[in-house]
């Protein structure tokens, strides 16, 4: 079925990013919108997997895994992290 439907500019608006982010189309958004809200089975998953997200170049995946520092640097006594950040000489 075909129909009209008037968004608030403010739904508008939150529709286009989301279809631009996800690389989905407006239609097929509000469809499963539709669909979730009258209780209908959505036979598409809600998230693209994570091999989706990689494959349209949306997640970058780390070339090597993460690992634990070697050392903690201990701070001087009075002096915080925040210390560090505040300083004169960063731009």
């Amino acid at each position: 079925m075909a129909t009209n439907l008037r968004l608030r500019p403010e739904a508008e608006s939150a529709l286009r990013e989301a279809a631009e982010r996800s690389g989905r189309s407006q239609q097929e958004l509000i469809r499963e919108a539709l669909d979730r809200y009258l209780g209908l089975d959505v036979t598409q998953p809600t998230h693209d997997s994570l091999d989706e997200l990689v494959r349209k170049g949306l997640v970058v995946l780390p070339r090597e895994p993460l690992s634990k520092p070697h050392r903690r640097l201990k701070l001087p006594v009075g002096v915080t992290s925040l210390d560090l950040l505040d300083r004169e000489d960063r731009i």
